[in-house]
């Protein structure tokens, strides 16, 4: 079983393939239409130990000159340094504008990756081909590239679409357990900003056993949430507007990330609780979320870093300097009530201090769900 979404772009529109064991066909498909001079790799060094001896003979295949560059695991490689590098591998190698750079990896790959495509002679064929659950269902789809910066995330970046996504549900067979929650954030987001059914199909991962959820159920979830994503993309795609809905929870959680120097807590993590604050907020400000659609996923996150390590304080400093603020106050996704999300800017900072005390209920030891 494999499904294709159109994804509806400025630059035209391109194809998000869905499936298991539908790698070696779509990839072979792109490179034969790009017919490239040279075929550029950068692959996420993990997904390269488990799956090279399969990959590499398939880019001999593709290609005679095939360049490859693995990309360290962690945020620490959504650097301008390591962006930097990235553009020396293709350069001195003598890209091409006709060349094609496939990306594979999770979402930091994908975020580095596709801006060095993206920047490299003012843009490069680009295919991606996201290895997590997250990539999949969000970072790979819309063409947001980027990488970090001391004061903030994903404040250096490009709008870029690539010409393909590919996503082979085979790579998350050797998927670790912490990635599985980080991609079910993003899916749950889903859930919260457009499509109800996503959250009755998350019920199978509170079975604890993410292998013995069929290949047809996760190809399913995986192409709903991207048809969510396509949908708002093709409405907004440079986030003038509703494409902000895809941050619900992200305001929250990157200023988590930053006050944690992007180690003690993941993405997934920390949208997960981004998503708590958010709703908690919403109900503040008067409107109707109520309900356990994504706090009843409380046991499949297991959080490294404590209350007594945060405060709100700093944590609001922090999202200031987010590139979603509103001079000095603070723009929040929030809830009128499920699937159905607002932009609005809040000044009272009590109740965002609320919203954060939520946050720090969660990580409490003592809290289960």
């Amino acid at each position: 079983m494999s499904s294709s979404i159109d994804i509806k772009s400025a630059s035209g529109t391109y194809q998000a393939h869905v499936g298991r064991g539908i790698l070696d066909e779509y990839l072979k498909k792109e490179i034969a239409s790009l017919n490239p001079n040279n075929l550029f790799v950068l692959i996420d060094e993990n997904v390269r130990k488990h799956h090279s001896q399969h990959l590499e003979p398939l880019f001999d295949k593709l290609s005679e000159r095939v360049h490859l560059l693995s990309v360290p695991e962690g945020e620490s490689s959504k650097s301008l340094a390591f962006w930097s590098e990235i553009l020396d591998f293709l350069l001195q190698n003598h890209l091409q504008r006709s060349d094609a750079v496939v990306v594979i990896g999770g979402g930091v790959t994908g975020d580095v990756g596709a801006f060095a495509a993206a920047s490299a002679l003012r843009g490069v064929p680009l295919i991606h081909i996201p290895t997590t659950l997250l990539a999949m269902v969000d970072s790979s789809i819309g063409g947001k590239t980027g990488i970090n910066h001391e004061m903030g995330k994903n404040l250096i970046g490009a709008f870029y679409q690539p010409k393909s996504v590919i996503a082979d549900t085979r790579f998350l067979d050797t998927l670790p357990e912490m990635e599985w929650s980080n991609g079910l954030s993003e899916v749950l987001k889903y859930g919260a900003i457009r499509d109800r059914v996503i959250f009755d199909e998350c019920e199978r991962f509170l079975d604890g056993n993410r292998n013995k959820i069929p290949a047809k159920t996760l190809i399913s979830l995986i192409t709903r949430c991207i048809r969510v994503k396509a949908d708002v993309v093709a409405e907004d795609e440079f986030e003038g507007g509703i494409r902000a809905f895809l941050n619900y929870g992200h305001t929250f959680a990157h200023a988590l990330e930053r006050a944690c120097d992007y180690g003690k807590i993941s993405h997934g993590e920390a949208v997960w609780l981004g998503m708590i604050a958010a709703q908690h907020l919403s109900k503040l400000r008067g409107y109707e979320a109520e309900g356990d659609f994504i706090r009843k996923f409380r046991p499949l996150y297991h959080f490294r870093v404590s209350a007594e390590e945060l405060s709100s304080d700093e944590l609001n400093r922090h999202m200031k300097s987010d590139k979603k603020r509103d001079g000095d106050h603070i723009r929040f996704i929030l809830l009128k009530k499920w699937q159905h999300p607002v932009i609005e800017t809040v000044m009272d900072e009590d109740q965002v201090n609320e919203a954060w005390q939520m946050v720090f209920r969660q990580i409490s030891p003592s809290t289960k769900q």
